[in-house]
């Protein structure tokens, strides 16, 4: 095999295992909210940390903290331009290890938007169950952890990590 081929088979390679990542993380998301749907749901809140975390239900139909309410068009639309604004990046970011935080990032971003856009489609809202009493936070989900987590990690990498050579071969290197 050339090397041409051997890195043909390795991009390949690597495509698989971040379809296979985002799936898992849209399974453990998926798997969490039925959880929370099924011991949550009808309940009073299950404290972990009185006055500090609590697992509490909460059916949301906006956005983070409950923007655009009952929007459901606007989400999907988010959804596929996000997606296809993060799969173009992950297909450009060379495949060294030097950019794997990147391709991470790009993974953990829409295995977070499929899965709230699987409940929108499924029931109509997003099921939230994490909160943080302590500073009145917003109710999340994994989902949110992963695009927030993730989005808060690509901004410090793109200002901080990376550099302007960095950014030359994702966006002008040639084939």
């Amino acid at each position: 095999m050339d090397n041409n081929n051997m890195k043909e088979a390795n991009r390949t390679k690597h495509y698989a295992v971040a379809v296979i990542a985002a799936a898992a993380g849209v399974l453990l998301d998926q798997f969490t909210k039925y959880l929370a749907i099924t011991k949550l749901k009808g309940e009073e809140p299950y404290i972990l940390l009185k006055g500090v975390f609590q697992f509490e239900y909460l059916e949301n139909r906006g956005a983070a903290f409950g923007l655009f309410q009952d929007q459901r068009i606007f989400f999907f639309i988010s959804v596929a331009v996000i997606c296809a604004v993060v799969i173009w990046f992950y297909v450009k970011v060379p495949m060294e290890r030097r950019f794997l935080p990147l391709r991470i990032c790009a993974v953990m971003i829409v295995a977070g938007a499929f899965g709230n856009c699987i409940d929108r489609v499924r029931l109509n809202y997003v099921v939230d169950f994490f909160y943080f009493k302590l500073i009145d936070f917003p109710i999340f989900n994994v989902a949110d952890i992963y695009v927030t987590v993730s989005t808060f990690a690509l901004v410090v990498l793109l200002f901080f990590y990376y550099k302007e050579e960095d950014f030359e071969r994702i966006f002008h290197r040639r084939k």
